[in-house]
């Protein structure tokens, strides 16, 4: 298989396989709250999805060297087949949140496999484009299988065998192809230590959000449903918040690279806070203004995690991409497992537009740390800084895409050296053993890089 045929296969099983995440995602939360499971019930599945995802992005790499690639994803494949199934067969909600954990497993083990196929194709010259086409893939086929749920609908069988072919159908490429395995998979280096000196705001940024979009992917879904919307529209709401996000990616990535990127992520951060706000106060019953709200909030709140990973960035030092990012997707995942617990006792305690008390609550946060270290931290020159690219955060960032991502081969411009100090007189010794006695004879050569000067010399004579 030539090389350019097998990334177009790698696409279409990656495709394949963010088709199947993407449908299945939404439908659970939806699912879920039509078979009447508790908020707490429902976040707990959101939070079995991060653990899962994070837990695989460390394990899988041992289960890749140990059987290799295309047997470690027919494994991944297989086992998701089977949660995604017996989500079907099993309906309770202690049995949808274990599943959903090995969902989690399973996906980041089949994205890396996928992503190192990718990145042992790419060279540095076609990294860029490997890299863009794949983001671009995986965010459009998420949000087709999103909007397949208003063609499937919740009830019944037919949604989750949907899902369950497009998973099981993304071990194809993998399967069909004879050239020979790529090098083993590298673990996540999750460098938290290394991120917080890099980056404090970077640190605030993956945590506020892992909270925000882990609630809102999570649980807006939920709260669809309690304001009486049917799973189509449901399924249209989130199409629309993704494809804005995804859209306002590209210009707010590109004003970062030509501006200080906090003052980004302070308007963006605050812009997404406002939203939720203002979701709180006019809690929408109407599917217009819901579409509007939604959109504006993925409009603000998407396009966050990659400029918070290129900010962290432009502080990096050479090679240290890899560990800044891993330790970005960790503190992702912490909040990502979290925001939905806490989103699902705050919809308990209020209402169910409570979980936009959350977002708000941490897009604020951010928006105020990022304000704050624009006053402690000087801005980086923009010729010293990696490119924004664009990713998806909404349901985690796999190490893999961390590997592929090709600013891990850009070094920043450094800044101009200081002026090298005039030239002083050096003086080296020499030690040369006696070859009568065991004594020394030290040589002296004094030099001077002035003109006319001379070399001396002070030879003591043997004793």
């Amino acid at each position: 298989m030539s090389s350019a045929l097998k990334i177009y296969a790698l696409f279409i099983g990656s495709a394949l396989l963010m088709f199947g995440g993407g449908l299945q995602g939404l439908l659970l939360s939806v699912r879920g709250a039509e078979e009447g499971f508790s908020l707490t019930a429902l976040g707990l599945i959101g939070t079995g999805w991060s653990v899962g995802f994070v837990a695989g992005s460390i394990t899988v790499p041992l289960l890749v060297k140990r059987v290799g690639h295309i047997r470690a994803y027919s494994i991944m494949s297989a086992i998701g087949t089977v949660t995604i199934l017996l989500n079907l067969l099993w309906v309770q909600d202690i049995g949808w949140i274990v599943m959903r954990a090995f969902s989690g497993f399973c996906f980041a083990g089949a994205a890396m496999i996928v992503e190192s196929w990718l990145n042992e194709v790419a060279d540095n010259r076609s990294r860029g484009t490997i890299f863009s086409v794949y983001t671009t893939i995986n965010m459009a086929a998420s949000t087709v299988g999103q909007l397949a749920m208003a063609v499937t609908g919740t009830f019944g069988h037919i949604p989750f065998v949907v899902g369950a072919i497009a998973f099981i159908c993304a071990l194809l490429p993998s399967a069909l192809t004879s050239t020979p395995q790529p090098r083993p998979i590298s673990s996540a280096r999750l460098d938290v230590v290394l991120l917080y000196k890099t980056s404090p705001l970077a640190v605030i940024a993956a945590f506020a959000c892992g909270m925000a979009n882990g609630t809102f992917g999570t649980l807006a879904p939920v709260y669809g449903f309690e304001q009486k919307l049917d799973a189509s529209t449901i399924a249209y709401l989130f199409a629309v918040t993704a494809v804005v996000g995804a859209v306002a990616q590209t210009p707010f990535g590109r004003l970062s690279d030509k501006i200080d990127r906090r003052l980004v992520i302070v308007g963006l951060s605050g812009f997404a806070a406002v939203i939720g706000l203002v979701t709180v106060l006019l809690n929408p019953s109407s599917g217009v203004l819901m579409f509007i709200l939604f959109g504006l909030y993925g409009f603000g709140a998407y396009p966050l995690y990659a400029i918070a990973v290129a900010h962290a960035n432009d502080f990096a030092r050479d090679g240290e991409f890899g560990r800044v990012a891993g330790g970005m997707l960790l503190i992702l995942g912490i909040g990502l497992a979290i925001g939905p617990i806490i989103a699902s006792w705050v919809m308990n305690a209020i209402a169910p537009v409570g979980l936009f008390i959350v977002t708000a609550t941490f897009h604020g946060a951010l928006a105020v740390t990022a304000f704050l270290r624009m006053k402690i931290r000087p801005v980086r020159d923009a010729a010293g800084r990696v490119r924004f690219r664009a990713m998806s955060a909404e349901k985690g960032v796999s190490p893999g895409t961390v590997t592929l991502d090709p600013r891990g081969e850009e070094k920043p411009t450094p800044r101009p050296a200081a002026p090298a100090a005039a030239p002083q007189p050096q003086e080296t010794e020499l030690l040369v053993p006696d070859p009568i006695e065991p004594t020394v004879i030290v040589e002296r050569h004094v030099k001077s890089d002035g003109p006319g000067d001379t070399d001396k010399s002070d030879k003591p004579k043997p004793e």
